[in-house]
């Protein structure tokens, strides 16, 4: 959803309008700039959604707990935040949480207990639809997924806390890292119109920055809150997203010093920036996928009345594993991402080593197996046309994808040769980003390309679980009686050797079953200059405690 605009005006009107974000003349030589694609559409974590969205708001708002990234494990080790301490009860049922009393908001009121009770409950209310509505599944919750505040908070005192939760489930971490807002702010704005009226109005946070300025469309510029608790006195001062659309631009700043960081550098561009002594780079490997998926059910049907009857053409799993077997994925890994990252074989992240099942590997490229199988599904070219055909059905389908993703267009093409080659006519369709998931979400494609960035931690209810309802994710209708058990058993085990072989065996299901081609993890290759000291960059994020860095300036 991102449109590219030509780089010199981009470049000249940034210049021209925003000296602040020219390290020259903004006068600050502890200012950091991140050279981001697109403009934010909202600061606050009841409406953050993209990944730059998070950045910042997380960076405005705190939360309970933090965490800090096992490298070893693949897991998030949790760490006081705005709770100092904490401790469960026998049957994790319920947590006590000690609160911070030195936390203030930048407006001087302090915060308190209250806050967090009013942050869980603007989360959960239908009426705002927040980010995180619907995920707070271990909590007492009425129909409609708003959390029980008598039933769930006791307030023992304004820096003390109980939380209870819904018997038979499994609290998580991440439940209480979200981030906490005002509600002295919030209480008497109407629900219903704090998306737009949140906008208009002076933001007032507690985290270890605070917004400064955001000019539209050009930066987003935060300056270092010194009363903060994470304040580092030799940190740095400023942090400025600038938004620079072009990709080329974005680049040739980093190489002249204008940015200090940046994101997703294609993998052909990495041997400019290796000699140049002002650069560092590293990536984040295993976090994103590319996939090509096969709708397991007729998305017209579904459409006319949600009923769910099996894909003419992709219905059945020996011939989605044929379709895996067609595709050589290698060479586009090889020829588009130069290698820059590993062929998938299933949807769990090499970066969670505890639950990776290391046995599964990706099918291999081998066309004349993917010739058999078909022909031994029905799937022969009766009347010589090079088109497979069964019970009259032609094995011709139209793939989809978002347009403006050169490495999307690249796969799109060599996928459609591929499967020419085994008697599979391809036309691709390329859509508009917003129109094209549009319709992934609402089921309405037979066939369609796409990437996921997995979330911390592992969750794969929310992609493979059969209930369509209230699992929108599952975009290619996956249904499967024993992944659904295996997914249930997950969330209710508490024994992490047992949690690990059960997310192991649920791999081993979606391998077998093969709902969608996994393609490949793409590396997210990382620039960023040799000023910035400190800085710790793991699958959590590229900015992901920010706070800590410092600036070496000559």
């Amino acid at each position: 959803m991102k449109l590219k605009q030509c780089g010199l005006i981009i470049l000249f009107s940034l210049i021209v309008l925003i000296p602040s974000c020219n390290r020259k003349n903004n006068g600050h030589p502890n200012a950091i700039i991140i050279g981001i694609s697109s403009d934010i559409d909202s600061y606050n974590p009841l409406f953050s959604y993209t990944v730059d969205e998070g950045n910042v708001s997380e960076l405005l708002y705190l939360g309970l707990i933090d965490f800090n990234w096992d490298e070893n494990s693949g897991e998030e080790i949790p760490r006081p935040m705005l709770a100092k301490d904490w401790q469960w009860n026998k049957d994790s049922t319920s947590i006590t949480l000690d609160l911070r009393n030195d936390v203030y908001w930048s407006d001087g009121v302090q915060f308190t207990a209250a806050d967090v009770v009013f942050s869980y409950d603007l989360y959960s209310d239908p009426a705002i639809q927040s980010s995180r509505y619907g995920f707070f599944k271990s909590f007492i919750a009425d129909s409609a997924f708003r959390i029980d505040l008598n039933k769930t908070f006791i307030v023992e005192n304004p820096f003390k806390i109980i939380i209870n939760f819904k018997k038979g489930t499994l609290p998580n971490y991440l439940d209480f890292a979200i981030p906490l807002v005002p509600e002295h702010v919030f209480k008497n704005i109407d629900r219903k119109n704090l998306i737009t009226v949140e906008k208009q109005m002076k933001p007032v946070t507690d985290g270890p920055f605070y917004l400064s300025k955001w000019d539209k469309n050009q930066a987003i510029i935060l300056k270092a809150n010194e009363k903060s608790f994470l304040h580092k006195p030799n940190g740095i001062s400023e942090l400025i997203f600038k938004i620079v659309p072009d990709y080329t631009s974005r680049l040739t700043q980093l190489k002249n010093g204008e940015i200090d960081l940046m994101e997703d550098i294609k993998a052909e561009d990495l041997n400019q920036l290796t000699d140049l002594s002002n650069i560092k780079l590293t990536k984040i490997s295993g976090r994103e996928y590319d996939y090509t998926a096969w709708s397991n059910i007729d998305p017209d049907a579904y459409q006319k009345n949600k009923k769910i009857i099996p894909n003419k053409l992709f219905g059945d799993k020996n011939v989605r594993q044929a379709l895996t077997y067609a595709i050589n994925r290698q060479e586009i890994l090889h020829d588009f991402l130069k290698d820059h990252g590993e062929l998938a074989a299933g949807p769990v992240a090499p970066i969670f080593k505890n639950n990776l099942d290391t046995l599964l590997k990706p099918l291999p490229y081998d066309p004349d197996k993917a010739r058999k199988i078909l022909a031994g599904e029905g799937w022969k070219d009766v009347n010589h046309t090079g088109v497979l055909e069964k019970n009259g059905q032609r094995f011709s389908f139209t793939l989809e994808i978002p347009s403006g993703n050169p490495r999307r267009v690249f796969a799109a093409s060599v996928i459609k040769n591929d499967l020419k080659q085994i008697g599979i006519e391809v036309k691709i369709e390329s859509l508009e980003p917003q129109v094209f998931f549009q319709k992934v979400f609402s089921h309405q494609f037979n066939s369609w390309m796409a990437g996921w960035s997995v979330a911390i931690p592992l969750d794969l209810r929310s992609f493979w679980y059969s209930d369509l309802q209230n699992t929108p994710m599952n975009f290619s209708c996956y249904q499967n009686k024993n992944a659904d058990r295996l997914i249930n058993e997950v969330d209710h085990e508490k024994d992490k050797l047992k949690k690990h072989q059960l997310f192991k065996d649920l791999q081993d299901t979606i391998y077998n079953d093969n709902p969608v081609t996994f393609l490949y993890w793409i590396n997210n290759n990382i620039a960023y200059s040799s000023r910035i000291q400190d800085i710790n960059i793991t699958a959590l994020g590229a900015v992901y405690h920010c706070w800590n860095w410092s600036v070496k300036n000559n």
